[in-house]
């Protein structure tokens, strides 16, 4: 992997990938882009633990999935292991809110006094959900409005995270497992797979790789469990946990060589993600695919409730093999995730590479697709999960289709902007849904040819 640009935070975060891949989390690449190899789930819940996203990382049980969130997290925030532990959620049918978010303080209940004692997982800044789909869905509801927007309430108190980030693992499908939810996955902003490593590097584990000792502090680790158990104002005590996070990060550097990243450093990373900017094709197509999972001429838009017409002039397009409308989280994680990748590999803008690269996996979990468009997909020879490849081969059909006639697409959103600012100008017109929803933006009656 390369040191782009020799931007110093951008070689921190190539190191703490390389050294997890080398030492913890051993696995094939199954992802290239720019010439560069990676492994999806690592180069992903990299860019979702640094970007403060959700990602919902599903597989075979044992292969990974939450030992691989955990290293990275400690390394990130400046955690300690015992520190990320004590504040994961099981996913188990008897978990409550109590354990998940908050309890009473009974010795102050008992004197009249309405006292919350926060849970770690509500107050850490890594939260992590092991085997998520064995929480109950009436469970899974608990967590919806934290998951979004980092707001935790109990009793008639509330705290709001300043900065988080989001990992839950999922195996497949068992007796003991319930469906997520459709609001709790929309929220994810991607789903990856994490893969079986092969028989070689699998005879490895536990043999050449350490047992985790360098990222563990037990002195400091009692520390974080005592300033989070305290009574103070969640923001004071966030102060107190970023002055012992600075400690370990001192501790990892002297100790280990181990780079690791402060508050400010996450903050000034996330502002130069910020200031990356779309080129035109990219963001042409963005809004390409979108129009296309969520355009239906005779309602306006899909809905989960209407069925399509068989002799529908758009049968051709997505919008006539899906459900449902795609959510506007969709076009935001998106554009987070292809900013984040843009910035890891020490590029200017967001291209349709960086932009293709991330859409299957932030498509997967949420197109509800029909039942023929699965039936003609489920024997396919395939490496992927059936959602992840059935998002892929998504992708890669309307990139066909906005190759056709992507410059007349520009064109158009063109013509669109200049109208919008009361320039006399007649739009373009062209056989695709975002030709019509940007007809229906401007004000014109639209018919089916």
């Amino acid at each position: 992997m390369t040191d782009n640009n020799n931007d110093p935070h951008r070689a921190k975060v190539h190191h703490i990938y390389a050294y997890i891949r080398d030492n913890y989390y051993f696995n094939r690449p199954d992802l290239r882009i720019k010439g560069e190899e990676f492994n999806a789930a690592l180069l992903f819940s990299l860019l979702v633990g640094l970007f403060q996203g959700k990602a919902l990382i599903i597989g075979e049980p044992g292969l990974g999935k939450t030992t691989s969130v955990e290293y990275m997290g400690a390394l990130l925030y400046r955690l300690p292991l015992g520190t990320i532990w004590r504040g994961e959620i099981s996913g188990h049918p008897e978990q409550t809110e109590e354990k998940i978010i908050g309890r009473p303080d009974l010795g102050k209940l008992s004197q009249g006094k309405e006292v919350v004692v926060w849970s770690h997982f509500s107050l850490l800044p890594v939260k992590i959900v092991d085997e998520i789909n064995r929480l109950p869905e009436t469970k899974q509801s608990l967590i919806l409005d934290g998951v979004d927007r980092g707001n935790w309430a109990y009793l008639n108190d509330a705290i709001i995270n300043r900065e988080y980030c989001l990992f839950a693992t999922a195996n497949y499908q068992d007796q003991g497992t319930n469906t997520i939810i459709a609001p709790l996955m929309d929220r994810f902003d991607m789903m990856v797979e994490s893969k079986h490593p092969g028989a070689n590097l699998a005879g490895c584990i536990g043999t050449e790789s350490p047992d985790g000792a360098a990222l563990r502090h037990e002195s400091l680790e009692n520390q974080f469990k005592s300033v989070l158990s305290r009574e103070d104002d969640y923001e004071d005590r966030m102060k107190k946990v970023e002055e012992l996070s600075g400690e370990f990060g001192s501790y990892l550097e002297e100790n280990y060589q181990l780079p690791s990243f402060s508050l400010a450093e996450r903050q000034a990373i996330r502002s130069q993600k910020d200031e990356i900017r779309f080129d035109v094709d990219s963001h042409a197509f963005l809004r390409f695919i979108t129009a296309e999972l969520s355009f239906c001429y005779p309602y306006g838009q899909k809905r989960s409730r209407e069925s399509c017409e068989e002799g529908c002039h758009f049968n051709g397009y997505l919008c006539h093999r899906i459900k449902s409308c795609i959510s506007n989280r969709f076009p935001m994680s998106a554009r987070s995730l292809s900013q984040a990748l843009a910035w890891l590999l020490g590029d200017d803008h967001v291209d349709l590479e960086h932009l293709k690269a991330v859409l299957p996996y932030t498509l997967a979990h949420r197109i509800q697709w029909k039942e023929n468009a699965v039936a003609r997909c489920e024997k396919a020879m395939r490496r992927d999960p059936l959602e992840i490849y059935m998002a892929k081969e998504a992708v890669e059909e309307v990139h066909e289709r906005y190759m056709e006639q992507g410059h007349r697409i520009k064109e158009a959103l063109a013509v669109a902007c200049r109208i919008a600012e009361n320039e006399a100008m007649a739009p373009l017109h062209g056989d695709h849904p975002l030709y019509w929803e940007i007809r229906k933006d401007l004000g014109e009656e639209v018919h089916p040819p």
